[in-house]
C-alpha cells in the first residue's frame, strides 16, 4: 500500500510526529508551507494563525508534489489551532480531492479536546471514514511516554490496514 504523510508544522511538534510515522510505514513525506510564513513567537503568533484558523483562510502554499492517484493512503497531519486544522492543511485539501480515498488523520495540540478538529479534517478531505486517527500533546517540545504509545498504536492500526489489503 503506497503511501503519503501530508503536514503542516509550525514549531516542529506535528513535524516530529508525521516523519516518525512516514518513517515507521516506508510512506512518502509532503511538507506544506505557506508561501508566506506565519510569524512564530508572541502575541503575532496567535493573533495571524488564530484568526486564518478561525476565518478559514487558504493561503497560497509552496510547491510540493503530490498525486492522489499514487497513493492507497493519504495521512493528513495538522496542529490544531483555533480549535480547528490550519490554513495550510486546508488549502492543500482545496487543491487535491481525496473523495473515496482511505485517509487517516494525526493532530498535535498543546491540550485540550481535539475531536472536533479531526471532524474538521475528515469533513473537509471528503472521508465518509477515517482509517486511523490520533491526538498527540506537543509530542517533540513535551515528550512522554503517553504520546509514543499512541504514535505506536498509530501505526501499528495502519499496518495492520496494510496486511489485510495485501
Amino acid at each position: 500500500m503506497k503511501t503519503a504523510v501530508v503536514y503542516y508544522s509550525l514549531e516542529g511538534n506535528t513535524e516530529y510526529a508525521a516523519l516518525k510515522v512516514a518513517e515507521a510505514l516506508g510512506a512518502d513525506v509532503i511538507r506544506i508551507r505557506p508561501k508566506k510564513a506565519y510569524p512564530t513567537e508572541g502575541f503575532k503568533k496567535f493573533f495571524h494563525g488564530g484568526k486564518d484558523a478561525t476565518f478559514k483562510s487558504r493561503p497560497e502554499l509552496e510547491p510540493y508534489s503530490f498525486s492522489r492517484d499514487g497513493y492507497d493512503l493519504v495521512i493528513l497531519c495538522s496542529p490544531v489551532w483555533a480549535g480547528t486544522f490550519t490554513p495550510p492543511l486546508r488549502s492543500f485539501l482545496a487543491e487535491n480531492d481525496l473523495r473515496g480515498m482511505r485517509v487517516a488523520v494525526m493532530v498535535s495540540s498543546s491540550g485540550g479536546n481535539t475531536a472536533k478538529c479531526i471532524s474538521q479534517i475528515s469533513e473537509a478531505a471528503g472521508a465518509e471514514t477515517l482509517a486511523a486517527e490520533v491526538s498527540l500533546v506537543d509530542p517533540k517540545t513535551r515528550p512522554s511516554e503517553e504520546n509514543e504509545r499512541r504514535i505506536a498504536a498509530f501505526i501499528e492500526e495502519l499496518e495492520n490496514i496494510r496486511r489485510t489489503e495485501e
